[in-house]
């Protein structure tokens, strides 16, 4: 038994503080990187320390509920309550202005609107079209309303067995102040639309969604791998995650 089993077995079997506070040593490191990878793209505004804060507690939470007899990576499992725990600040916090907001919610509405329309995903100067607005004042449009794309896709994911009723399956794509999807669809159901509509995105708008949502690369660490700037990377990500939240906008309606 390594030593960190065995601080697992002291905790779980005695609930011994010490073990815990161990546990909470070993595992610190993953607050750090959560919290830093979901601050790229938040303003200055938003307190860091604040995020850490609630990530520390995701990560308790994580080691009082993790069951290390169920063979899963306590990694990962903490990744989730970490993140959770973040966005629900985020959340708390209101730091989108609610200008962006609506102007988030405008693009999605044009996304399925034309995508219905069309058949298919629109192209960006159908968009623009649509829009009544230019090349540039559309690369501008994204750029601005990315504060409302950054959370994680792994939220939209499915949980594990008892701890799925916790997680925020579209944490991803879910506009707070706008109803939530799942009221009207069933998980599985969410879970087709979203698959169909990954596959459907255009390439570099699917690997980018792959590099950042599932190897977990940074804005800026995609830039590099595609030779193009972080902003455009930016872009990139806030069209797809848009165009998935338009596809769930659009079955609900439909």
């Amino acid at each position: 038994m390594t030593g960190i089993e065995q601080l697992w077995h002291e905790f779980k079997a005695n609930n011994s503080k010490i073990a815990k506070d161990k546990l909470l040593v070993e595992y610190a490191h993953l607050v750090k990187y959560v919290s830093a990878r979901l601050a790229v793209n938040l303003p200055p505004s938003v307190d860091r320390n604040d995020l850490i804060s609630s990530g520390v507690m995701g990560l308790i939470k994580a080691v009082e509920t993790f069951e290390p007899d169920r063979g899963f990576k306590f990694e990962t499992f903490a990744g989730h309550k970490i993140r959770g725990a973040i966005l629900d600040e985020l959340r708390a916090l209101d730091w989108v202005p609610r200008s962006v907001r609506q102007k988030s919610r405008e693009l999605q509405r044009t996304y399925a609107k034309l995508e219905n329309d069309l058949g298919r995903i629109p192209y960006d100067d159908e968009v623009c079209d649509a829009l009544g607005i230019t090349i540039r004042e559309y690369e501008n449009l994204l750029a601005e309303v990315t504060p409302t794309t950054i959370i994680s896709l792994e939220e939209a994911m499915p949980g594990r067995e008892s701890d799925a009723k916790e997680l925020k399956i579209i944490d991803t794509i879910e506009d707070p102040g706008s109803d939530n999807p799942l009221k009207e669809l069933g998980f599985s159901e969410v879970k087709s639309i979203l698959k169909d509509a990954i596959a459907a995105l255009p390439e570099k708008e699917k690997l980018v969604v792959a590099l950042y949502h599932y190897e977990e690369l940074t804005l800026k660490e995609i830039g590099v791998v595609l030779d193009i700037t972080e902003s455009r990377v930016s872009q990139i990500h806030s069209k797809a995650i848009l165009k998935l939240r338009s596809k769930l906008l659009q079955k609900i309606n439909a």
